[in-house]
């Protein structure tokens, strides 16, 4: 298991990069991948430290992130909902190979399932226009088909209140 840690505006002090180091590669136990490359960023907002963990995995992308006032607790937060995530990915990966597991609940079981769609016209726009769209319409994302790049593209309204871009990669 590879594990990359990097601060973002911050340096991260040899202890705090081992014990996340420590902790992170207890999920290797729960994914067979190999390699296993698994990106930590630290940074800190508003007197918090946060801690963003993703990692890919057989073509999707696990992801968490937490904070807390303690940056070694921000890290067992993230740990936790990590291990959650995982959970959920090999129940959904057993659950897809039709594979009983007699120790989860048959309630768990029932995965959630796509129950509408919905189609619309994508005229292009910029990101800027779609990001007037997606406040006037009052959510907060906003997928639309970017006038500057020919690409389909999503803009999100992020928890710090700024906004962000989903571009594809070629």
């Amino acid at each position: 298991m590879e594990i990359n840690v990097r601060g973002k505006n911050i340096d991260v002090n040899p202890t705090l990069k081992q014990y996340a180091e420590k902790r992170l590669s207890k999920i290797d136990r729960f994914i067979k991948q190999d390699p296993l490359s698994v990106q930590v960023t630290f940074s800190t907002e508003r007197d918090n430290y946060v801690v963003e963990v993703t990692v890919p995995l057989n073509g999707y992308l696990l992801r968490a992130e937490e904070s807390a006032r303690d940056a070694f607790s921000s890290v067992d937060n993230v740990v936790e909902k990590l291990e959650k995530q995982i959970e959920k990915y090999r129940t959904r990966l057993f659950r897809r190979d039709k594979v009983e597991i007699s120790s989860v609940p048959r309630e768990e079981m029932e995965a959630p399932r796509i129950v509408k769609v919905k189609r619309f016209p994508m005229k292009p726009m910029t990101p800027e226009e779609a990001t007037m769209q997606m406040e006037l319409l009052g959510h907060d994302f906003y997928v639309f088909h970017n006038a500057e790049t020919d690409t389909v593209n999503v803009v999100y309204r992020r928890k710090d209140g700024n906004y962000g871009l989903i571009e594809p990669e070629e």
